[in-house]
């Protein structure tokens, strides 16, 4: 293993910490999401770990709120239609992080 491959950064972690700071800033619509993106992107090592990042934790968010919203209602329906609300928000949040995580990776 070279110093090259070990300074790459993880895409896990870069996933983690976009989804992390993006809730804990959830009460900055747009620019929690940048923040949380440049972090994440600046972790994940470059523009391409960057992206696969963003695109995982963007997933993961929206099957989260799915699966939530119907562990809380018990119905199957009523939280596919609040998981569906839930992912419409996270795309607002998604833009900022996708625009963080291509500023971050440039910088890594």
């Amino acid at each position: 293993m070279t110093q090259l491959d070990s300074s790459r950064g993880s895409v896990f972690w870069g996933g983690f910490w976009m989804i992390l700071i993006s809730v804990l800033l959830f009460w900055l619509p747009g620019i929690g999401g940048f923040i949380g993106g440049l972090v994440g992107g600046k972790i994940s090592g470059g523009i391409g770990n960057a992206l696969l990042a963003w695109l995982v934790s963007s997933i993961l968010v929206g099957v989260l709120f799915a699966t939530l919203g119907t562990v809380l209602t018990g119905m199957i329906a009523i939280g596919a239609i609040a998981g569906l609300g839930a992912l419409f928000i996270t795309l607002i949040d998604s833009g900022g992080r996708f625009l963080g995580a291509i500023v971050g990776g440039l910088i890594a």
